[in-house]
C-alpha cells in the first residue's frame, strides 16, 4: 500500500479547531513533521538543545525575538537556532503552520504554561 497523502491547510482546517495545538503530519527519522493554527500570542519561550522550522502554509505570522521581529507570509521559511527565545503570534486570522523540530521537542520549549501540548494528536 502507498504511502497516505495529505492536504496540510484543508487538514488544520477541517482537524484542528484550537490555535497553538500542534498536531502530527508525519515522522521522518527522528523528526516531526507538525501543523497548527497560530492564535494571537504564544509564550515567549526557547529550546535548549533543538533548532526549530516554520514554515507558513497560509495566513501571515510573526516570530518575536528579543531584538526585534520577523515576519513571515505563505510560502515563507524560517529557522529559529537551539537556545534563541522566540515567541510566535499570528498577523491574520489563524493562519496554518508546518513546524519541523525533533519528535522530542515540547511546543513550550522551557516555558511551562496552559499552551503546554504533552499529547500531540495525529492528522
Amino acid at each position: 500500500m502507498p504511502p497516505r497523502k495529505i492536504n496540510l491547510v484543508s487538514a488544520a482546517n477541517e482537524k484542528i479547531e484550537q490555535v497553538f495545538d500542534p498536531h502530527i503530519a508525519g515522522d521522518i527519522n527522528e523528526s516531526q513533521v507538525k501543523i497548527a493554527k497560530f492564535g494571537a500570542e504564544f509564550d515567549w519561550h526557547s529550546h535548549e538543545n533543538e533548532d526549530e522550522g516554520f514554515l507558513v502554509l497560509s495566513g501571515r505570522i510573526a516570530i518575536d525575538f528579543r531584538d526585534g521581529a520577523v515576519e513571515l507570509g505563505e510560502g515563507d521559511f524560517l529557522v529559529v537556532p537551539r537556545a534563541v527565545e522566540h515567541r510566535p503570534r499570528s498577523l491574520s486570522h489563524e493562519p496554518v503552520v508546518l513546524m519541523v523540530e525533533p519528535s522530542t521537542t515540547l511546543n513550550t520549549g522551557n516555558a511551562d504554561s496552559e499552551l503546554t501540548v504533552t499529547d500531540l494528536k495525529r492528522l
